[in-house]
């Protein structure tokens, strides 16, 4: 059987004096204060009954929220500071005891500091009686007063006209509520200046003085009783020490909300009032950031009461930091719209039952902030509104409700036109172009420079090494150089997506080596066959771009994004790993060094003009001198190991140098552990320095800039290590002359070669078409990736003006002779993770909200640039070993890993079910057929993507991948998965 919740309240509350609670089924008694501009006397709502509410009074109130906000939900921001009344040196003061600007601050014990923000977890018993509270005291709604001293008299008179309080009181409480405020910052610094100032607000009637409102009217429209005079305009205090500090932190354009708190010995209920004001002003140092005063809020209770009425406080500090409550605050136009907004806040609420949860532990404020879209509807029976609540978990992860629908860029469509793509990408970018540029003066864009010139540079060096041995110096690091900066510098300036850094790739690699073999097994001319293979692919690609096949992108789902950017991660890291421990190759690692005590060899030039070789483990240091005298190359004569120092000294003032395994043991520190040591130096220093944005150490703007130039430190901190001990270790190796590689070859290319027969030039359309299938999915696997949702881009995509750009340069390279080069994966999520941007004006506890990333394309043309320019600074160059850039690789591969659903689903395997994470895919998906498709997934590659629809539903696909274009899904499952979403929602309270 359902008690009404008044029934209830007066049985359980009745030894408490609380107000007397009217019948609020019926409209409420004339001597309710609502004070309008017009005065207006509307009957009033009925008030929730939180303990069997109708349906129907639920969706009442709803709409009417819905209908007073519409569709505009901007609104200013409030700062929410609650005083309670305390006492101070014979006298009452308000003191500040907690404030919100999204989470709550409360002022620990002993009034030393103020807590952790935390959410702030109500007492529904408070908020209830703050619900019943409001359906009876003054509301005064856009009232003009302009300090404090009017407000408090607007105030006490409601009280009077209501029957709260006697008329005799009405000056008193006039003189609490202008009591002075202390503030707590003022208070740890013990200075109570604006203790002392704030006294100057209590100015006695007659002083003379008059101040006129903001619009120069000298009236106002407080309520006044017959037969009392207008309170006496009272100027706005000078603003006194305000806490600066604070003020950063809260959001431009916020206003402030007063909330009071009281206890007095004369009364025998609760009494409040609500009051906003017409124009938000400085209407006394009331507040202790300067912020203009828009709402008040105070409640004054008998004595033992204090802590009751300060958790009926809280909760309108709750409701007012609130977003919906917040605008229905501003806008509302009578205490019904109040009500009705604290109606749908409470609709909203989640329960905490008292067995499991201490009210006294404080919630610590969520890592993103909560999506709040399934609130904007105002039909509780509507459809959306039952998917909202249905797509609760995927909007507490992060998502957006329009994301389920697919992955594919909208832009990605046939135009039918020829080149409509590519001129439809150019139309989107070309407004940006100014801004591409403006957009990179910030210090981040100097990291991300400094961090992928250096990241970027290995790779062409090692590829580089690498083209030489394959192409027979046809091709190596110097044509890596120049190809990174002609290709890096044009797909910058011209590109539609700038972001993307084009290099040299595994794929693109073989194919390099094939067509060389293939060449010298015909004895053919390579370079000039080449030339060819790019007019084709140029050609090719120009195909492509004109009939807008780059649409094609949008079967690429995620399956086949996360597949492909995990591999080239792995091999990224596979690659570190393999050139580290290869430094033992040249630098082997000795674990019994005096096993072999006579491999020390002292080898130098003869007279003769041959090598003497002499064992220096056998030779004793009188003998060396007689060396240049006998030409002798060895004498057996026995020397012992305390000589073995003295006698390499012997053999460098020679001229000669030592070598052979007991040489090295002994005289030189082992380079290949030191190695091993600066590789996961840097790749740890670096990951620690990444996370340290997120750490509680140090302002937010030195956690910043250490998190920005993390990688630029690491690689810093471990040469000045090597430097410092100065142990040989192998370093980076830079040509420092401009010139081909092979001798004689020229840079530009003849692609007509009398040693290549004529039809060759159109054969080579055949592997020019395996290499535009190379470079078309490097190139928009890469794009899809780069252009994902998940990294908030605003500036748009251009698939088919990328492969124009890309097609170009194909054809100029080959030329010139110089390696292709396209789009890499693990480069390109390397420059966008350098470029996330975040909110810098967090509320305190509020996370940095990831806001996207810094779109522009000055990084990757000075990438471009100093690339090509690495020859005329080799001698800073080669001060870096290749142990701290192998450390980088490695960083670059095991970033992009962290947020892959990929990697989270293979870790997931290992994991007990209590101890999983709580992924949305885990939620929605049975844990077996998350298993199944991870499994399919590492096993193979894009080309089994379409045949999992016969395996999986679209449903279990939205979670675990991407739903393919609507055009190949199947019909009647959709329309399953669409009914399914909107079934009502089962009801769980946490």
């Amino acid at each position: 059987m359902k008690m009404d919740f008044h029934e209830y309240f007066r049985k359980h509350y009745t030894d408490k004096s609380y107000v007397d609670l009217p019948d609020l089924t019926k409209p409420a008694s004339a001597k309710s204060s609502v004070v309008t501009m017009d005065n207006a006397t509307e009957p009033e709502i009925e008030a929730h009954n939180l303990h069997g509410d109708s349906l129907s009074a639920a969706e009442a109130a709803t709409e009417r929220v819905a209908t007073l906000i519409g569709d505009d939900f901007e609104c200013n921001g409030l700062f929410c500071q609650m005083d309670m009344l305390r006492p101070y040196k014979n006298d009452l003061v308000w003191k500040e005891m907690a404030r919100w600007i999204r989470y709550e601050e409360a002022v620990e014990e002993g009034g030393q500091r103020w807590s952790k923000p935390h959410v702030a977890s109500l007492m529904m018993e408070a908020l209830q009686d703050l619900q019943c509270m409001l359906g009876t005291c003054p509301v005064l709604l856009d009232i003009t007063a302009g300090t404090m001293r009017e407000i408090a008299c607007d105030v006490s008179r409601a009280w009077t006209a209501d029957g709260d309080i006697p008329r005799i009181w009405r000056e008193q409480f006039e003189a609490i509520l202008t009591k002075p405020h202390m503030f707590q910052h003022n208070e740890k610094k013990k200075k109570h200046q604006n203790s002392l100032n704030l006294h100057k607000m209590i100015i006695t009637p007659g002083d003379g003085h008059v101040n006129k409102g903001y619009d120069g009217n000298e009236s106002n429209n407080s309520l006044q009783l017959p037969g009392e005079t207008i309170c006496p305009d009272s100027p706005s205090l000078a603003l006194g020490e305000m806490n600066k500090s604070f003020l950063r932190k809260i959001p431009p354009g916020s206003e402030v909300a007063n909330l009071l708190v009281g206890e007095n010995n004369q009364l025998d209920k609760i009494i409040a009032a609500f009051v906003r004001l017409k124009r938000a002003g400085n209407v006394g140092d009331i507040t202790e950031v300067n912020l203009a005063t828009k709402f008040l809020f105070v409640v004054l209770g008998p004595r033992s009461h204090l802590g009751h009425c300060a958790e009926m406080c809280r909760c309108m500090a709750a409701l007012l930091t609130d977003e919906f409550f917040r605008i229905v605050a501003y806008r509302g136009t009578n205490r019904q719209d109040l009500l009705a907004g604290m109606q749908e806040f409470s609709l909203h609420l989640t329960v905490l039952p008292p067995g499991v949860w201490n009210p006294n532990t404080r919630i610590e404020p969520p890592d993103e902030k909560p999506s709040q879209v399934y609130r904007k509807t105002g039909n509780l029976n509507s459809s959306k509104h039952k998917n909202a609540i249905v797509d609760l978990d995927k909007l507490k992860d992060g998502d957006h409700e329009d994301e389920v629908e697919g992955h594919s860029d909208p832009t990605l469509v046939r135009t039918g036109k020829l080149f409509g793509g590519l001129r439809n990408d150019i139309r989107r970018k070309l407004p940006f172009m100014l801004s591409d540029f403006k957009d990179a003066f910030h210090i981040q864009c100097i990291a991300s420079f400094f961090f992928l010139f250096l990241a970027s540079l290995t790779p062409n060096v090692t590829f580089g090494g690498l083209l030489t041995t394959t192409t027979d110096n046809y091709m190596g690091t110097i044509e890596c150089i120049l190809s990174a900066a002609i290709s890096g510098v044009l797909f910058a300036l011209f590109s539609g997506q700038p972001l993307n850094i084009l290099a040299s790739t595994g794929p693109m690699l073989i194919l390099e080596g094939i067509l060389y073999r293939f060449c010298v097994d015909h004895d053919w001319d390579f370079m000039p066959f080449r030339v060819w293979v790019g007019f084709w692919t140029g050609f090719f690609i120009l195909l492509i771009v004109a009939f807008d096949l780059s649409a094609l992108v949008r079967y690429i789902t995620r399956f086949t994004e996360e597949s492909f950017a995990a591999l080239v991660a792995l091999i990224f890291i596979y690659e570190a790993f393999k050139k580290s421990f290869e430094i033992e190759h040249t630098s082997p690692l000795h674990l019994h060094p005096l096993k072999n005590p006579a491999a020390c060899l002292c080898i130098l030039e003869n007279s003769t003009g041959g090598n003497a070789t002499l064992n220096l483990t056998t030779l004793a240091a009188p003998s060396v001198s007689g060396l240049l005298e006998t030409n002798v190359t060895s004498l057996p004569i026995t020397g012992t190991t305390q000589t073995l120092s003295y006698l390499a000294q012997i053999c460098t003032d020679l001229g000669g140098y030592i070598s052979g395994v007991g040489c090295s043991d002994r005289h030189v520190p082992d380079v290949f552990v030191f190695s091993l040591l600066l590789f996961f130096g840097t790749f740890i220093l670096a990951t620690v320095l990444v996370n340290f944005r997120h750490s509680l150490f140090f302002p937010t703007l030195v956690r910043t800039n250490v998190s920005d130039f993390s990688v630029i430190i690491s690689i810093i901190v471990m040469v000045g290590i090597d430097a410092a001990l100065g142990i040989p270790t192998p370093k980076l190796t830079v040509p420092t002359e401009f010139k081909p590689t092979k001798p004689g070859r020229p840079w530009l290319i003849n692609p007509i070669s009398p040693k290549n027969p004529w039809w060759l030039y159109l054969l080579s359309a055949l592997p020019a078409l395996l290499a535009t299938i190379l470079i078309f999915m490097d190139q928009q696997i890469t794009a899809v990736i780069v252009n994902r949702r998940e990294n908030k881009l605003k500036k748009g995509s251009g698939y088919h003006l990328d492969m124009l750009i890309v097609g170009v340069l194909v054809v100029i390279l080959g030329l010139l002779g110089l390696p292709w080069y396209v789009a890499a994966t693990v480069t390109a999520l390397a420059h966008i993770m350098s470029l996330k941007k975040v909110s810098e004006c967090t509320a305190p506890g509020e996370k940095p909200v990831f806001l996207g990333v810094r779109e522009q394309r000055l990084t990757a043309l000075m990438v471009a640039i100093f690339s090509g320019l690495a020859v005329l600074f080799t001698s800073v160059l080669n001060y870096i070993p290749m142990p701290v850039l192998y450390g980088v690789f490695l960083y670059m591969g095991v970033a992009p890993l962290s947020g892959m659903q990929l990697i989270q689903r293979v870790l997931i395997i290992f994991m007990p079910a209590k101890y999983q994470p709580d992924y949305s895919f885990v939620r929605n998906v049975p844990i077996r057929r998350v298993h199944l498709f991870t499994l399919i997934q590492v096993l193979f590659l894009c080309f089994v993507r379409k045949g999992l629809d016969k395996l999986f539903t679209q449903r279990e696909l939205k979670w675990l991948d991407d739903i393919l274009p609507a055009t190949e899904v199947k019909k009647e499952e959709a329309e399953v998965v669409k009914e399914q979403e909107s079934e009502p929602p089962k009801v769980m309270i946490t």
